[in-house]
């Protein structure tokens, strides 16, 4: 099922590039939006930027019609795309604060509510808890690992690093989690 689901993307952007068929389009946003938008969260830090962001996503997708790569899943490519846009966004941001306090409490609610809609398993409600505490690049990692079940290799083409330093990166990030889930009493043994 997973292959399928990963080549309709393909399919349904180039039936939108090559044929100008606007639902292939609509249909990669509906199967990608709520995804992508977490996993820039992930590098943001504000899920009403990373929604932002995931729409200029679908806004390149749409304008520029980039050539898909071809190699590896459409989704790898996508959150490429949106990762480039993410930290775009933050080279040109990092200079003044963000967010008020009220505001953030807003956000955690409305970043929570998504999350628990995306994530309906309590296993991975736990995990993504003690994610939150971890270092950007350890939470970007898992959170491509586990949550959209990438390979160590399409991890290492969305981040922008090599594979033996993704599986590194992996491995020590795992062991991170790991120690945090044994602060709040869990063990979790498939890691």
């Amino acid at each position: 099922y997973k292959r399928q689901h990963m080549d309709s993307g393909i399919l349904n952007y180039r039936r939108f590039r090559e044929h100008g068929d606007e639902d292939g389009l609509a249909e990669i946003i509906k199967d990608y939006k709520d995804g992508l938008m977490l996993y820039l969260n992930s590098i943001v830090g504000n899920i009403r930027i990373a929604e932002e962001l995931a729409e200029d996503t679908f806004v390149l997708l749409g304008t520029k019609k980039p050539r898909d790569k071809g190699k590896g899943s459409f989704k790898t490519w996508l959150y490429t795309i949106g990762r480039n846009i993410a930290i775009d966004y933050l080279r040109r941001n990092s200079k003044r604060g963000e967010v008020s306090g009220e505001e953030t409490a807003e956000l955690s609610d409305d970043r929570e509510s998504l999350e628990l809609s995306y994530i309906k398993k309590e296993r991975k409600i736990t995990v993504h808890r003690a994610l939150s505490r971890l270092k950007p690049e350890y939470r970007q990692a898992l959170w491509l690992v586990y949550f959209e079940e990438l390979s160590a290799r399409e991890t290492a083409a969305v981040m922008k690093k090599s594979v033996h330093g993704t599986e590194t990166l992996i491995y020590r990030a795992k062991r991170a989690l790991k120690a945090e889930f044994e602060t709040e009493g869990f063990t979790y043994e498939d890691l």
